[in-house]
């Protein structure tokens, strides 16, 4: 499978509102209070807000294409714009979103390989992420590419209360690097 990773610009601000949208709700939306969903849709991924994101230095959003068509993106941060550990060693998967047509086609591994790579070539420790303790196909995946709970954080819809498990993967450290 051939896929092209295109990073994400200001100019692409408005398919980036789009996929975000529409791979969040096809995810979601069927397992949260429907006013609780439209109003965190309309904040989280509206303009202005990931405007903002694209702007910000420490924040990298990637679109994946399959033969020209965008099927998924994902998002990094690092230093302060990471959601919540915020360590100077760390890299976050924030969002990693495949469109549900394209979902089961084994798109996922690429990018995760992808993922790891990028998060390679930035010298940090480890790749951390959150993930929803009730998407147990999420969790699976990423037990298989090597990622371990290490805690939680509260993630909020609304006004619901979810709890997400914080997963970590070990970055191998260059040998030059770790000498430093």
């Amino acid at each position: 499978m051939e896929l092209e990773f295109r990073k994400g610009t200001l100019s692409d601000l408005k398919v980036l509102v789009h996929i975000s949208k529409s791979t969040f709700s096809e995810s979601f939306e069927k397992d949260n209070d429907p006013d609780d969903f439209r109003k965190y849709i309309d904040s989280a991924f509206c303009e202005e807000e990931l405007s903002s994101q694209l702007n910000n230095l420490n924040t990298f959003f990637y679109f994946v294409y399959l033969e020209n068509i965008l099927v998924g993106y994902f998002k990094l941060n690092i230093g302060d714009a990471q959601s919540d550990l915020k360590q100077d060693d760390s890299i976050e998967l924030e969002r990693i979103y495949v469109r549900h047509v394209y979902q089961g086609k084994g798109i996922g591994k690429y990018i995760i390989a992808k993922v790891k790579q990028l998060a390679l070539k930035t010298g940090k420790s480890f790749l951390w992420l959150g993930v929803w303790e009730k998407n147990t196909r999420a969790i699976s995946f990423y037990k298989e590419h090597g990622f371990v709970k290490f805690g939680k954080h509260p993630y909020y819809i609304g006004k619901d209360k979810q709890m997400d498990w914080l997963m970590r993967y070990e970055l191998p450290q260059n040998s030059d690097k770790s000498m430093n």
